[in-house]
């Protein structure tokens, strides 16, 4: 029974599989970075798999737990899911509060209908779903402006080295990375495509939102807020307002303001003493567990508002520049030390583009939403991780955006037509 039930789950998934890589790859221009980046992602799976995290080992075994009460008490497995703890023969355990770790486990526990367990095609599963996540954003982008915003994204999601490493196999970004990357091509289609697909993105957007926010909170809650900041925008602009970019930047602001304050309000966890305290509380105890590892330090940093505020800049300047590839720390830490290389010429680029008026395809309220979000999400990051291991990691939840919008720039652009001749690529001035 469970082989013809696996069977049958991957004869499904090869069925939406094969179809959907044969229709992506006859999309012009984007379509002939489908077999690279397809295999660069199997690759890195591969990869993930031969240097198996223990967070991945301590998914695959409680999930394969989870799997066997689904198989003998499936009454006592859906009952599971709603709850915050697990229990099933000898085997318990119990998670408290917004716990991505055991939302993982319920996610493999299903998965494991199809694997049977299997370490190489649960990855595999994760890692498909980010690539599909990803190559929604290109294909909004290239339908909604040009073959340049597309490129960006298969760029900044699908060839950026650490981007594509950490959303390999299990790890919780693969879900992450792949879930947030659909709820911006799903808005963005529904802000700017057309009217007769909003059914349809909607009934997509939903469940998506809801496995961000089940994969790291904070995070959802800043990439929900800014993308409902640019619908509030699109809707203004369509009664006839926000047409220039200073009412665009107060309605953003006034909306992430004003969903702070109302968060409060629903409960005083979200207040803002209580949040100072908790930022300081984990940089004290990431700090304590890192100090004989590659760290970063903040002496000043104290649980109120003015430090927080104070200390941001750095936080924010540290997250885009460390590790820096002079120090050393092993591979990944080379690695992400040539990408700040990278990052920082490509800073430069896109400043000196948008001081000559030079901006890419994106309109100006897609480019302010995405960059609050890169820029909170990145002083929140490296106020609270100092550990410079943990935060390569983390920062893959803002930075393939980030390396999208520098992507747009007008020098890109013009190597993009070098490479491609035979196809001028419009720039928005």
């Amino acid at each position: 029974m469970k082989l013809l039930v696996a069977i049958l789950l991957n004869a499904a998934l090869l069925g939406l599989l094969i179809p959907w890589l044969q229709r992506l790859r006859q999309e012009p221009h984007v379509g002939r970075w489908l077999l690279p980046t397809f295999g660069l992602k199997l690759i890195s799976t591969l990869l993930s798999v031969l240097l198996l995290s223990g967070d991945s080992k301590l998914f695959l075994l409680w999930s394969q737990r989870m799997t066997a009460q689904l198989w003998q008490a499936p009454g006592s497995w859906l009952h599971m899911l709603g709850q915050d703890s697990f229990q099933f023969g000898q085997w318990e355990m119990v998670y408290h509060g917004f716990s991505n770790t055991f939302f993982v486990m319920k996610v493999l526990s299903v998965l494991n209908l199809a694997s049977g367990g299997s370490v190489w095609l649960d990855s595999l599963y994760f890692s498909l779903f980010s690539f599909w996540g990803s190559w929604q954003l290109v294909l909004a982008l290239r339908r909604l402006w040009s073959e340049q915003a597309g490129m960006g994204a298969i760029g900044a999601f699908l060839l950026w080295p650490t981007v594509v490493y950490w959303t390999s196999g299990l790890t919780k970004e693969s879900l992450l990375v792949g879930s947030g990357a659909t709820v911006v091509a799903t808005v963005l289609e529904l802000c700017y495509g057309q009217r007769r697909r909003v059914a349809p993105q909607l009934l997509l957007l939903l469940p998506m939102a809801v496995l961000h926010f089940k994969m790291r909170f904070f995070s959802a809650a800043l990439l929900l807020g800014v993308m409902s900041g640019l619908g509030l925008i699109r809707v203004i602009q369509h009664l006839g307002g926000a047409k220039r970019w200073l009412p665009q930047v107060l309605l953003l602001l006034g909306l992430l303001a004003g969903g702070a304050w109302a968060a409060s309000e629903v409960s005083p966890a979200f207040r803002l003493n209580k949040f100072t305290s908790q930022l300081q509380r984990n940089y004290s105890d990431l700090l304590r567990s890192s100090l004989n590892r590659p760290h970063l330090e903040y002496p000043t940093l104290a649980p109120t508002t003015e430090s927080v505020l104070q200390n941001a800049p750095g936080a924010v300047v540290n997250v885009l520049t460390y590790p820096r590839v002079w120090e050393g720390g092993g591979f990944l830490y080379i690695v992400a030390g040539l990408e700040n290389v990278v990052l920082f010429v490509l800073l430069v680029s896109a400043l000196l583009s948008a001081m000559q008026q030079r901006n890419g395809p994106l309109p100006f309220a897609v480019v302010l939403c995405v960059l609050v979000y890169c820029l909170l999400l990145a002083a929140l990051l490296g106020l609270t991780t100092p550990n410079l291991g943990t935060l390569s990691r983390y920062r893959v939840s803002f930075l393939p955006f980030l390396v999208l919008l520098l992507l747009q720039n007008h020098y890109v652009a013009r190597l993009q037509q070098r490479l491609s001749p035979d196809k001028p690529w419009p720039t928005r001035h």
